[in-house]
């Protein structure tokens, strides 16, 4: 039942709210990005916030007091579960765009609110479109829109408190548009649903925010090493028994 009142409120809150998307993206195509900007800071937080508490989620944020004041950075965090993005929408210092996959930005509606929030949309099996879009999300964080990326590149299913290895795309965002890289490390989320055969389930989630690294003025060796450098950082603060 939790899982059927939970997809009712996902499709239904955007059904109900697709006058306000039209008029985000209308606004989107004219230019004026501070109207959707004030949309999308209004309305995906609530519907985000509202779909983890109809899961029984509760979340423990740990140094907010780390994410840059005034200025965009490039979150990085870990990717366990779907969840994932709901709480890096609601759990920051406000929702950011993320760097997603491409079918990600075929669902409907969901496509609208993404755009209006800066979303990237990567194919990841097409190199030449992957650049572009990678090129993109070095335009939106010089814009001062700061972005959230998964640097393993897809969920990972091993056990808790692993790591797959962190792909270089987040960390030339960052380098690009000289912007700190924010490490996130997210503990619990997979037990909301993965863990439970795709169906909602209570569960607490950790997310701890860690200093940031400047990227402005490496050599090319230490961005080589920012990779593994961000990785050791999340991994040192995952929660293996959560």
């Amino acid at each position: 039942m939790r899982t059927l009142i939970w997809y009712l409120y996902f499709w239904g809150y955007m059904l109900v709210h697709w006058p306000a998307l039209h008029k985000g993206l209308k606004a989107l195509e004219a230019g004026d990005w501070k109207a959707g900007d004030e949309l999308a800071a209004l309305h995906v937080p609530h519907w985000a916030n509202r779909l983890l508490k109809l899961a029984g989620v509760t979340t423990e944020v740990i140094g907010l007091e780390n994410i840059p004041k005034d200025r965009p950075c490039v979150f990085a965090a870990n990717h366990r579960s779907y969840y994932d993005i709901a709480i890096m929408l609601t759990q920051l210092d406000a929702p950011h765009g993320l760097v997603a996959k491409k079918e990600v930005g075929s669902i409907p509606l969901v496509r609208g609110w993404m755009r209006l929030l800066h979303c990237v949309f990567l194919d990841r099996e097409d190199p030449r479109k992957a650049m572009s879009a990678l090129n993109e999300a070095i335009e939106t964080v010089k814009k001062g829109y700061s972005v959230s990326i998964f640097p393993e590149g897809t969920r990972n299913k091993g056990e808790e408190g692993s790591l797959l290895e962190f792909k270089g795309g987040a960390f030339r965002i960052a380098t690009k548009a000289n912007a700190p890289v924010v490490p996130v490390a997210l503990s619990g989320t997979r037990d909301i649903m993965e863990n439970n055969h795709m169906l909602m389930h209570p569960g607490h989630v950790v997310i701890r925010i860690l200093p940031p690294i400047e990227t402005e003025g490496l050599s090319r060796a230490e961005i080589k090493e920012l990779p593994e450098k961000t990785r050791q950082l999340i991994l040192q603060n995952l929660e293996p028994n959560r």
